[in-house]
């Protein structure tokens, strides 16, 4: 899976430098490109690119860089990787073009030869990829395995995630703990819960702070940005007013969730490139088979970059509800829900109040079943895949 890493931390502009980033691409095939992206959402700028040398097979291109932060190296459709961009030049070596009989999106580890800062993106990116192949291999042995129940499929499959989550959290913890000498940590803390760790990066941003005046502005940045964070996470609190978007329906028309005040909405956040959304959807349409006619609207909304790989997957997934699409890769609408990771599920009340989200599994019925009950609205604390942990 080729998915945009959403290390969302902040960067702060400075003047204006370049970075060399150099390599060899092993298999390339005609007019073969290397470009270095900036995303926002799943939006992604290009801040430079360069065609790879088809005799020599080596590629090199030098990257404006305006803001520290991070950013990624993309060897044409095949292979991608999360650098930091600030003063370090880098050389990447690529295995390019898969040269297999049966091709598989599923890259290789790419090495970042470069400084300090790099060093820990490498250890980074060396875990959100093997994170994903634990992902791989855990999702195929228990689709093969038998099982009572599809129900303990599922609970095995979820237990199976979380643990890798939890993984994959404790390693960031490590890298907050040990690489507060570089700006670079700003990526591991990216990845963590800011009120869960509080004490761990605060700390963490203390040692940085000290390390440069670049260093000491970007900590600056942060608790900004998190100070207006917390105003906005207030907004979707379980109890608050869902807020209000629009997105487009396959056939262009503007859909609000809005609309289906009156009724209760599951809200679905997902995307065709992530795997545990797509696993959901069987899950999905069993709820909306038992639910469609009591009362209860079905709505996804796909946050892809790209419409045609949206309309593709809804053709493959068949999703007999209201299919919407946002046009800027989803910037605003997780910007608006607070959330980082999909799938991304939510339970609105006849009100139009938020009454669950984050849910999945057996969650997503439960919740249904308890709203059309009347009961309190509680959290709930379901599986999303990070972006972060999935970006190889």
């Amino acid at each position: 899976m080729s998915v945009a890493a959403l290390l969302l931390f902040p960067m702060f502009a400075f003047g204006q430098r370049t970075v060399t980033i150099k390599g060899n691409v092993k298999f390339i095939e005609n007019d073969f490109k290397v470009g270095v992206y900036r995303f926002s959402g799943t939006l992604k700028q290009l801040l430079a690119e360069t065609t790879v040398d088809p005799t020599t097979h080596k590629y090199t291109m030098s990257v404006p860089v305006d803001k520290i932060g991070d950013a990624m190296v993309v060897c044409g459709d095949w292979q991608a990787v999360n650098v930091w961009l600030q003063d370090e030049d880098m050389d990447i070596d690529f295995r390019g073009v898969d040269t297999a009989a049966i091709k598989i999106k599923n890259p290789p580890f790419v090495y970042i030869k470069g400084g300090k800062n790099n060093e820990l993106m490498n250890l980074l990116n060396f875990d959100a990829y093997r994170n994903y192949q634990a992902m791989i291999v855990y999702s195929q042995k228990t689709y093969v395995t038998k099982f009572a129940d599809e129900k303990n499929q599922k609970s095995l499959t979820n237990a199976l995630y979380d643990f890798m989550g939890d993984d994959y959290e404790a390693r960031c913890r490590y890298y907050v703990e040990h690489y507060a000498d570089r700006p670079s940590v700003m990526a591991a803390i990216a990845q963590l819960d800011y009120e869960k760790n509080k004490k761990l990066i605060d700390d963490a941003l203390a040692r940085l702070a000290t390390v440069s005046p670049q260093a000491n502005e970007l900590v600056a940045q942060f608790h900004k940005d998190k100070a207006e964070e917390k105003i906005r996470i207030e907004r979707v609190k379980v109890g608050a007013p869902m807020p209000a978007f629009e997105c487009k329906s396959p056939k262009g028309k503007t859909l609000r969730p809005a609309n289906f005040k009156g009724k209760v909405l599951v809200l679905d956040f997902w995307a065709s490139w992530c795997g545990p959304c797509r696993q959901e959807i069987p899950n999905l349409k069993k709820i909306y088979a038992d639910f469609k006619d009591k009362g209860v609207e079905f709505m996804s909304v796909s946050i892809d970059g790209n419409r045609d790989a949206w309309v593709k997957a809804m053709g493959e997934e068949g999703m007999p509800w209201h299919q919407g699409w946002v046009s800027d890769g989803g910037k605003e609408v997780m910007d608006l829900y607070q959330f980082s990771g999909i799938p991304f599920i939510l339970i609105i009340d006849k009100d139009g109040r938020i009454y669950r989200k984050h849910v999945r599994g057996d969650e997503i019925r439960k919740g249904v079943e308890d709203v059309l009950a009347g009961k309190a609205p509680a959290e709930e604390t379901g599986t999303s895949i990070s972006m972060g942990a999935m970006s190889m």
